[in-house]
């Protein structure tokens, strides 16, 4: 099967690799219809993490099932299912109480917790960016989708990942119907939160970068867009609110967070929320932070690339505030987001900017790690329809 192949920093190749297969009675085969390139991915294409050369990438997945193994009882061979970016077992302590994201039995390294497809340091599992992919017990994380799933593929691939990790950073944000909601980062999770918080009824919501195309995407669907080169995002948001600062905020960038001028500090975005956000107020963090970063030193620091951030606690602690962490429990979420798709409530296919075939993948990792100008979500097409 073709798959798109980490091969070192900045370097992705389309080949042939072995066929993915059932290796457990509990396993689902499915044939990849739709996987998108993540700014998760981002992180292990630019060498920044332990992501192993020659391992399939990619972790928002969507497809139909061509194969079931013989313990698997719900699921059907030819149904359409998105997979939760999270591989989980559905039966361990952290899964029985809805935590997915911190799976004890999928993850082979004791003193860890959490597995998910093609990415470093979260199990063996290959990624989807591929024509087949492998998925452990396929009755737990495989969401069925309904008639419309062939049609409506953009929508619905979103909920492998950034549709509920933007929607995971207003909940741990506590964000109400009436609350002045203000996000940083206006990449796809980014603008995922900023739509979850209008989505809950959020009376106003900024969204801060510096990308002038990701910014007009967040205007369209109703949120206020800063341009960081040009304004202080905290100053912005106390000026609106009579200097009390916004109710809550979404940290939606992550330890590679630069400036309008490429220079990088991890703590830049949390920093911003804390003053942003008002006393007693809460914050979300869903931009990935890594305990080590290959490269860090370099970039930032010596401290930075052993994940040690320099974050305002001393006005984080004095504001009273509450700051909620981690990569989000996706099946928490996915299926009431899936029936907003359904209904017509939702249509999160608006941050696609480019349908490619997998064997543009190399190309599309180079343009979306450039944050080049139009390219805000790429979505694959292993089988070639589009």
């Amino acid at each position: 099967m073709r798959a798109a192949v980490y091969e070192e920093p900045r370097t992705v190749t389309v080949k042939d690799v072995p066929d993915a297969k059932i290796e457990h009675p509990c396993d689902i085969l499915v044939k990849i219809t739709a996987t998108n390139i993540c700014g998760s991915d981002l992180h292990m294409y630019e060498g920044r993490t332990s992501f192993e050369s020659g391992r399939t990438l990619g972790h928002e997945n969507l497809g139909q099932v061509v194969e079931v193994g013989s313990a698997v009882r719900k699921v059907q061979v030819g149904q359409y299912v998105v997979l939760p970016f999270n591989v989980a077992c559905g039966f361990c302590k952290q899964c029985e109480r809805g935590l997915t994201n911190y799976c004890l039995t999928m993850q082979p390294e004791p003193a860890l917790a959490g597995a998910a497809y093609g990415f470093a340091d979260m199990g063996p599992y290959q990624g989807g960016q591929a024509e087949l992919l492998r998925v452990p017990y396929g009755d737990f994380n495989a969401l069925r989708l309904g008639e419309d799933a062939a049609d409506r593929q953009t929508d619905y691939v979103m909920l492998a990942d950034i549709f509920p990790t933007g929607y995971h950073a207003t909940e741990m944000a506590n964000v109400k119907p009436g609350d002045q909601t203000v996000v940083f980062g206006a990449g796809p999770v980014g603008l995922m939160a900023a739509y979850s918080a209008i989505l809950k009824g959020a009376g106003r919501v900024w969204v801060a970068d510096h990308q002038p195309d990701r910014l007009r995407k967040a205007e369209q669907i109703g949120a206020i867009p800063i341009n960081t080169a040009e304004q202080d995002p905290a100053e912005v948001v106390k000026e609106s609110t009579l200097g009390l600062g916004a109710d809550n905020g979404c940290e939606c960038v992550g330890y590679q967070a630069h400036d309008a001028e490429g220079h990088e500090d991890a703590g830049l975005t949390v920093n911003g929320l804390i003053d942003a956000v008002r006393f007693t107020g809460d914050i979300g963090v869903v931009g990935v932070f890594l305990p080590e970063d290959p490269g860090g030193a370099e970039a930032q620091g010596e401290l930075e690339a052993q994940g040690k951030v320099p974050i305002d606690f001393g006005l984080m602690w004095f504001k009273g505030q509450r700051m909620g962490t981690g990569q989000a429990p996706v099946k928490r979420y996915n299926r009431a987001l899936r029936d907003l798709i359904a209904g017509g409530k939702a249509e999160p296919s608006f941050v696609v900017s480019h349908e490619l075939d997998l064997a543009e993948a190399p190309t599309a990792y180079e343009h979306f790690d450039a944050r080049d100008d139009g390219w805000t979500k790429v979505v694959l097409h292993p089988d070639g329809a589009r």
